[in-house]
């Protein structure tokens, strides 16, 4: 009994140490998001950046201490599977009545698989599906802060509650005139409510914590009246003098609220002492958003990337149809794949690119990092980096694993490593992505139905307009996307074009936009090859026309709304801007949505 008792403390405590990690990363993580309230109220922009930046990192960091501290103080590698059947055991004991249950059984899992061998990994060994439930943490609690307040309002007092319910965030900025906002929103909501009557339960329900990113916060919450609920998000922002606070909008319905939560932004900053009631709250604003999406919008990255695995586990397993090459033209640097089912695309690094790439495996890498880490502006998606992805092979089109041995045979494996039986395609890298139609495909299938349809003519004219909008916002958070053919764009469901292709992305800083040099001579004027000098990290906009323009109504939309795009001079003033220490601001709403129509504050773009 005694070397019994000695293994149980043993597993306990590798338990409790595994415990205290995850409680110093959430401690961190919650700290350092708490901390966006005094950097907007003080529009510390770049800090606000620079804080983005740096907690996308913190797990990662807190995984490697952990499994250091176990491998230092408990030789935990070395421990046999019986003891790390206890760890789990004790684990489970400690999550009764932890405030963040979900996130500890995922900080576990990595540890763990940092630690052991592939060969463990199994349901005895790591948290498949969730041990401890979600629901209802908070009910009992008294020392929590509730997730969400609830207020009360009449048609008589509606604008004095809102005023109330705005003043309760305790921002310590002066409002310029919070009482003529708060008739803004509630202006807007009487409209949203209509010509119904009031009911009993008439309530507003708001998050008790701001949502900040860029250069805004957002309060998020819903009307409910009877049967109905209505979703909200109120953008609360600098004026332009940057002395005072304004309500910039009010966004209303779900499909607001899924551009505001997109994943083609970058996460919020919100102090949550239970996540969970915040992704509740989150999807029943939002009920067609996978959690996954939510956590990640939270800046719950690492759960974020748990639960989509298990959503496409339980896809697979009930599906059968086979993943294939990704339909359009073909990347020289990605080799793309999809399930025709399932929402999503998966991306390799090809081992090879044909010139004029010119490019590495870490640097396509790296690219991707800066994307993760950058202010997306609803204009980059994100990316769920996976490695070691097994595939049953049976679900594997043929074609696609002679295009995988063609192009990238050093990211497959195909064996039963296992030793089940099952033989598995192993994916060593691989990116997912949201599916979006190529923005190449979009407007060709509305030239296939021809430019006098009213619909396709629509549809081009939006598509284009997008397009160069999508430009100036990434120029705006300091991004020049290098390869702006139309094929690297993509139509969101809300008709919002989204860059993904990343392996040319620059910094704006980083370049030197330049125009053409005015030929010296006539063999200069004649000549078909480039005869000036051209440094690496040269751009010639006036030179993107012959490449994106070949189609006659592309260019005359083009040239109508963005035609600027095509001058030197544009480029180049926001990359003075920028190098000047101005943030721009850019928000996910359009300019006619502002109270003011943007007389008292920056611009915003959608």
């Amino acid at each position: 009994m005694f070397p019994q008792r000695l293994d149980s403390s043993l597993a306990y405590d590798i338990a409790k140490a595994m415990m205290d990690g995850f409680n110093r990363h959430y401690r961190l993580f919650r700290t350092e998001s708490a901390r966006a309230k005094h950097r907007f109220e003080t529009a510390d922009w770049h800090g606000q950046q620079r804080a983005q930046r740096e907690r996308i990192e913190f797990y990662d960091l807190r995984v490697r201490e952990c499994s250091m501290r176990l491998e230092r103080e408990f030789k935990a590698g070395e421990q046999p599977m019986d003891i790390w059947q206890q760890v789990k055991l004790h684990y489970i004991g400690l999550l009764v009545d932890h405030h963040q249950p979900e996130l500890a059984e995922t900080f576990f899992n990595s540890v763990t698989t940092k630690i052991l061998h592939r060969s463990y990994f199994q349901n005895d060994f790591i948290f498949v599906r969730p041990a401890v439930s979600t629901e209802y943490i908070e009910n009992g609690e008294s020392e929590a802060r509730p997730t969400y307040s609830a207020y009360y309002p009449t048609l008589a007092n509606m604008q004095a509650v809102m005023v109330q319910l705005v003043r309760d965030f305790d921002l310590r900025r002066e409002f310029e005139d919070l009482e003529r906002d708060a008739g803004y929103v509630v202006r807007a909501m009487t409209a949203k409510l209509g010509d119904v009557k009031l009911r009993a339960n008439f309530q507003i329900q708001v998050l008790t914590g701001l949502f900040f990113r860029n250069k805004g916060a957002y309060v998020v919450g819903k009307l409910i009246n009877g049967f109905n609920e209505f979703a909200f998000a109120l953008p609360i922002l600098h004026t332009k003098a940057g002395d005072k606070l304004l309500i910039d909008a009010a966004l209303f319905g779900e499909d607001d609220l899924l551009i505001l939560f997109s994943f083609a932004r970058a996460y919020f900053m919100v102090d949550m002492e239970i996540p969970s009631a915040y992704v509740q709250f989150l999807r029943s604003m939002m009920p067609r958003k996978p959690r996954n999406e939510i956590y990640n919008a939270l800046g719950l990255a690492k759960q974020g990337k748990t639960l989509f695995y298990r959503d496409f586990l339980h896809h697979q397993r009930h599906s059968t149809d086979k993943f294939r090459i990704a339909p359009g033209i073909k990347g020289m640097v990605m080799l793309v794949f999809d399930l025709p089912s399932f929402p999503y695309v998966f991306k390799v690094i090809k081992d090879y690119y044909p010139p004029p790439k010119d490019t590495t495996r870490e640097q396509i890498k790296g690219k991707y990092l800066l994307v993760k880490q950058h202010d997306r502006v609803g204009r980059m998606a994100d990316t769920l980096e996976y490695s070691e992805v097994a595939f049953p092979r049976d679900r594997f089109d043929d074609e696609l694993i002679a295009e995988i041995q063609k192009f990238a045979p050093s990211q497959l494996e195909i064996s039963d490593r296992d030793g089940d039986g099952r033989t598995e395609v192993i994916i060593k890298h691989v990116y997912i992505e949201r599916r979006m139609i190529p923005l190449n495909i979009y407007l060709q299938e509305a030239f296939d139905v021809g430019i006098d349809n009213p619909r396709a003519r629509e549809q081009i004219e939006r598509g284009v307009i997008e397009y160069g909008n999508a430009i100036k916002d990434l120029v705006a958070a300091n991004i020049f996307p290098g390869d702006m053919l139309w094929k690297n764009f993509g139509i969101t469901r809300h008709g919002k074009v989204v860059f993904y292709d990343y392996d040319e992305i620059e910094y704006i800083t980083d370049c030197n936009f330049r125009k053409v040099p005015t030929p010296r001579n006539e063999e200069e004027e004649m000549s078909g090859e480039v005869w000036y000098t051209v440094g690496p990290k040269d751009v010639f906009p006036e030179t993107f026309g012959p490449f994106l323009l070949g189609n006659p109504v592309v260019r005359e939309i083009f040239m109508r709304h963005h035609a600027d795009l095509l001058e030197a001079s544009f480029w180049q003033a926001h990359k003075d801007r920028i190098l000047a220490g101005h943030v721009h601001d850019v928000f996910p709403y359009e300019r006619e949505r502002r109270f003011l129509q943007g007389a008292r504050t920056q611009p915003a773009a959608a």
